[in-house]
């Protein structure tokens, strides 16, 4: 279990209790001797976007489609347990913002007279430049 009396703020809308999220440590593994072997430094970081408190309706419902029921992040870079889980935390806001971003759909416009000339021009340029590639024919 996290530290309850820390939030995580993903943005100015958005602020995940923290008794909303989970945290489990375990070795890291890998290259680093003793201490990678002994020491729980890795850490997983999630949240069940269900239970979570700090979600309105429309964002819980957007992310949970992205996502799924549970948003998991691991940090195990660092040699230190408090490094590994100030990045868990920034990676599971930045993760948290990015998908609660709302894209604009693209509308289409017609393409302009200038654009059309420009587009036609080019092929025109691309068409004689291969045209000066081939062979010559002979006439007889």
């Amino acid at each position: 279990m996290a530290d309850p009396t820390v939030d995580l703020v993903v943005d100015a809308r958005v602020t995940i209790r923290g008794r909303d999220l989970e945290e489990r440590f375990t070795t890291s593994g890998g290259p680093g001797g003793q201490h990678a072997n002994r020491s729980q430094t890795r850490v997983e970081l999630s949240v069940d976007l269900r239970r979570c408190t700090g979600l309105r309706d429309a964002e819980r419902d957007r992310l949970i489609a992205r996502f799924g029921d549970r948003v998991t992040v691991v940090a195990a870079e660092e040699r230190s347990q408090s490094r590994n889980r100030q990045l868990a935390r920034r990676r599971l806001a930045a993760l948290l913002r990015n998908a609660l971003v709302t894209r604009r759909s693209r509308r289409s416009t017609r393409p302009t007279a200038a654009s059309q000339v420009r587009r036609l021009e080019s092929k025109r340029h691309r068409s004689e430049r291969k045209q000066q590639r081939r062979r010559p024919t002979t006439d007889d």
